[in-house]
C-alpha cells in the first residue's frame, strides 16, 4: 500500500465536534462540526465578524472552547498538553510577532522548549526553505514585513507540525510581497504534505490556495465542501 493510501485510511487529521466558544454571553463560534482530511487545504471564509479567526484559534487551544472539542488524528486534544499541541498544530498569524534578537533565536525557540537544539545546518535548511539563506544572524528588527512573515513561517516549521493554521498570513503585505509569500506557503504545504486551514477575506486567494472552503456566518457553519461548490453557491 502506498504512503498516500495509508494516509487516506487514517481518517480525518482534524475533526471538530460541536465546537463553540462564547465570551460574556456573546457567541463567537457555535456548534461547528467538520472533518479535515490528510493534506487537505481548507479556506475559512465569511463576512467580517463571522468568527473565522475565533474558530481557527480554537483548533490549537489558543482560546479554549466552551462547548465541544477537537480530535487530532482521532485523539481528543484536551488530553494533549497545550504546548505540545501547538507544536503539532502550528499557527502563523497576520502579524509575525517575532521575539527580539536574531532570526536564529526565533527559529530555535520551539525545539529548545522541548530540550532540543537545532544544528546550524538544520537552521540554514529551514531558512533556505523560506528563501532566506544567510539570515540566521540578522536581527529581526532589520527585516521587512515579508521577511518577518517568512521567519514566522520557518519558526513554525521548526516544530515539524502535522497541521498548519494560517490567520490572514498575507493581508498586511503589499501586493507583490503577498503573492510571493502565498506561493511560498503553497510550495511548503505541498512539499511537506501538510494539512492546512487558512483564514482569508480574499476569495481569489482562497481559490488559489485551497481545495475546500468552510463558510461561517455569525459563528455558525453555513457550508463546507470543495471550494468551487462553496464559493459559487
Amino acid at each position: 500500500m502506498s504512503a498516500e493510501s495509508q494516509r487516506a485510511n487514517l481518517g480525518p487529521v482534524v475533526r471538530t465536534e460541536g465546537l463553540g466558544r462564547s465570551v460574556n454571553g456573546t457567541q463567537l463560534v457555535a456548534d461547528v462540526t467538520v472533518a479535515v482530511d490528510p493534506q487537505q487545504v481548507v479556506a475559512i471564509v465569511g463576512p467580517s465578524g463571522a468568527g473565522k479567526s475565533s474558530f481557527l484559534r480554537l483548533l490549537n487551544r489558543l482560546d479554549e472552547p466552551t462547548t465541544g472539542t477537537v480530535y487530532l488524528n482521532g485523539q481528543d486534544y484536551r488530553s494533549v498538553e497545550p504546548q505540545a499541541l501547538r507544536r503539532r498544530v502550528g499557527m502563523v498569524m497576520q502579524a509575525a510577532y517575532l521575539f527580539p534578537g536574531t532570526v536564529e533565536r526565533n527559529i530555535q525557540f520551539g525545539p529548545r522548549q522541548r530540550g532540543e537544539e537545532l544544528a546550524e545546518e538544520e537552521i540554514e535548511e529551514l531558512l533556505a526553505r523560506v528563501r532566506m539563506e544567510g539570515y540566521a544572524q540578522r536581527d529581526v528588527s532589520s527585516l521587512s514585513g515579508g521577511e518577518e512573515q517568512r521567519v514566522s513561517l520557518a519558526r513554525t516549521l521548526a516544530n515539524s507540525p502535522d497541521v498548519l493554521l494560517l490567520d490572514e498570513p498575507t493581508s498586511s503585505l503589499d501586493t507583490s510581497t503577498e503573492r510571493d509569500v502565498e506561493q511560498l506557503i503553497c510550495e511548503i504545504i505541498r512539499d511537506r504534505a501538510l494539512t492546512c486551514l487558512i483564514v482569508t477575506h480574499d476569495m481569489a486567494q482562497a481559490r488559489r490556495m485551497a481545495s475546500h472552503a468552510l463558510l461561517l456566518e455569525g459563528g455558525r457553519l453555513v457550508d463546507y465542501g470543495p471550494i468551487e461548490e462553496v464559493l459559487d453557491a
